[in-house]
């Protein structure tokens, strides 16, 4: 960012404060089906209050039923999360990370319509507004990026284990600094978060380095599945319900699997599928170029950022693919960089 920049985003952090306060009961809440920014920004968000602000009652709520996943339970309090279904309180602040739509909050989003105040910490593209104040930077590589920064401008205390949640949140967010937004901005913070005692090799270990054997054996499945479309410049592959069943593996393990679609030679775009409860499945895209495939989740009533997105959706595998690869292959025809290619051929993409 430009000195401007940091200027007017140092003037929205002071409207947070303001509320902090303010408040005595403050809940902390990231979206459904939370990842690695969204874990690791709460609870280091939570922690920064603690610290500056001593006797404020600070909770990190879980948006839905799920336990934190398991690849982020080494994290600092990761222990500490309460799933707003057993919430019972009206806080007086409520502050969204890692998002800036209210229906991502799931069961979370009638403590945020009826708190007395509401901020917002994130860098996902916004909806429409319902919070007070707060940063929405889609310039940012994560909303770990904005929560280092809220903490320098707060409480100037960066211990060690908001440091390790933090680097978790941008390491995550970043694809480990592979993809387009891992900017200046990010390795700058990084580089800070590291002095200030954050460990690489342990969010390493964890994150990527301790997959379960049953999700190698999935995963080899889901690779074994992969088709290309559009001259090969879409990557696809998907994992049934009874795919899941007979690997053991429990849903928040499947969130790389993606990654391992995104890998193929030639590939612009990647998309993959896996069935869940009650009849739905969850989608995830993935752009390894210019082209924005956040617009495609939000039509199918998700959401995220220009080069990773996702969404859930009712139907099968095969009717949801039916409806997306389409789209993804229509990003083609309105690209210049494409616009000369002969248009795509999605058929024989049935399972």
């Amino acid at each position: 960012m430009r000195v401007s920049e940091y200027m007017e985003q140092a003037e929205l952090f002071k409207g947070v404060v303001a509320l902090i306060e303010d408040a005595n009961t403050i809940a902390i809440c990231a979206h459904t089906s939370p990842d690695g920014d969204a874990i690791g920004s709460g609870l280091a968000l939570a922690e920064v209050i603690r610290t500056a602000w001593p006797g404020k009652r600070v909770t990190n709520l879980l948006a839905d039923k799920d336990p934190v996943p398991r690849i982020y339970r080494f994290l600092p309090g990761s222990d500490t999360f309460v799933h707003a279904a057993d919430y019972d309180v009206t806080p007086d602040l409520f502050i969204c990370v890692d998002l800036s739509q209210m229906s991502r909050l799931a069961d979370a989003e009638k403590f945020c319509a009826r708190a007395h105040h509401v901020a917002v910490l994130d860098h996902h593209p916004s909806g429409e507004r319902f919070w007070e104040a707060g940063v929405v930077r889609p310039d940012a590589a994560a909303t770990g990026v904005i929560i280092s920064e809220f903490c320098l401008h707060s409480s100037r205390v960066l211990t060690p284990t908001i440091a390790q949640n933090l680097l978790c949140a941008i390491v995550t967010d970043t694809g480990r600094f592979q993809y387009q937004n891992a900017d200046s901005e990010a390795f700058e913070t990084a580089s800070m978060l590291v002095e200030a005692g954050a460990s690489p090799a342990e969010v390493a270990l964890n994150v990527y380095q301790s997959d379960r054997l049953a999700y190698v054996h999935l995963a080899a499945r889901v690779l074994a599945r992969i088709q290309t479309f559009a001259e090969g410049r879409i990557a696809y592959s998907f994992a049934t319900a009874e795919d899941i069943a007979q690997a053991g593996v429990t849903l928040d393990e499947l969130d790389g699997l993606i990654d391992l679609v995104r890998c193929i030679e030639g590939t612009k775009l990647a998309f993959f599928l896996k069935e869940v409860d009650g009849g739905k499945v969850r989608g995830n895209l993935r752009s390894k170029c210019d082209l924005d495939v956040s617009g495609i989740a939000r039509e199918m009533g998700g959401g995220g950022h220009r080069a990773a997105a996702g969404f859930t959706a009712t139907g099968t595998v095969d009717e949801v693919r039916a409806i997306v690869l389409p789209k993804l292959c229509a990003l083609f025809d309105g690209d210049a960089a494409f616009s000369s290619a002969p248009k795509a051929d999605v058929r024989g993409a049935s399972r």
